[in-house]
């Protein structure tokens, strides 16, 4: 119990001193709780003000990393684009993988509490560790996230029949670098194929000179992201 204690004090700690280093941050930016699938989730919510229904992006961050991690590289393009940011505090754990669409609908409907959200309009973008769970999110909750866009991640074969679970061919963009050193860009394009093989809308783009580290092309992917979201909203 201490040890979940001590993570996850370390992770307001984290979370405080990332929000403390953006400019304006302050009352824009907060951290919520949902309870979901009977365990409370951490999440990082920013939601520009007034009534009218916005797009959202839930934002899944890498393996040992942390919810703000995609937040400060999506706040500014956000408020110049009035979006709402959710960015979920993710486990690395297995068992995870089995409820999180589940969990990342959940931490959806919780923000929707407090922010007015276009049910059209709810994308999905993952990096690396989240970018892998997109892709769960995408095929068993097809007809609530409308589009997702993945940044250095794969299907692994052995779980290629969850492409079977979609009740919608969901459009999907796919994002990897040709040097990226911890996702063999094979088996994207695996990925890639076996998607568009099944039926799927999908975009991909292989970033020349490019390894792992989503930070360090942000801005263009936000923009990409960002236009493959605009044009793909929920029928």
């Amino acid at each position: 119990m201490r040890r979940k204690k001590v993570k996850l004090a370390g992770f307001y700690f984290a979370s405080a001193l990332a929000l403390a280093a953006i400019p304006g941050a302050a009352g824009a930016v907060t951290l919520r709780k949902a309870s979901c699938e009977g365990v409370s989730y951490s999440y990082l919510l920013e939601a520009p003000p007034g009534n009218r229904p916005k797009p959202a992006v839930l934002l899944l961050h890498g393996a040992g990393g942390h919810a703000h991690d995609l937040l400060i590289p999506w706040r500014s393009f956000a408020e110049t684009h009035d979006l709402v940011l959710i960015a979920p505090e993710l486990t690395n754990k297995r068992a995870f993988e089995a409820i999180a669409p589940a969990v990342f609908r959940c931490v959806v409907e919780d923000a929707r509490k407090v922010a007015s959200v276009d049910p059209k309009r709810i994308f999905i973008l993952g990096n690396s560790m989240g970018g892998y769970l997109a892709y769960d999110a995408a095929m068993f909750e097809s007809q609530y996230f409308a589009a997702v866009a993945v940044h250095a991640a794969a299907i692994d074969p052995d779980f290629e029949g969850i492409l079977s679970k979609a009740a919608r061919k969901i459009p999907i963009a796919i994002f990897i670098g040709n040097e990226d050193p911890l996702v063999p860009i094979g088996g994207v394009r695996w990925t890639r194929d076996r998607l568009r093989e099944a039926g799927f809308p999908v975009e991909y783009e292989e970033i020349a000179g490019h390894d792992h580290h989503y930070e360090q092309v942000a801005d263009r992917l936000n923009r990409e992201a960002w236009k493959f979201f605009e044009a793909h909203p929920l029928p």
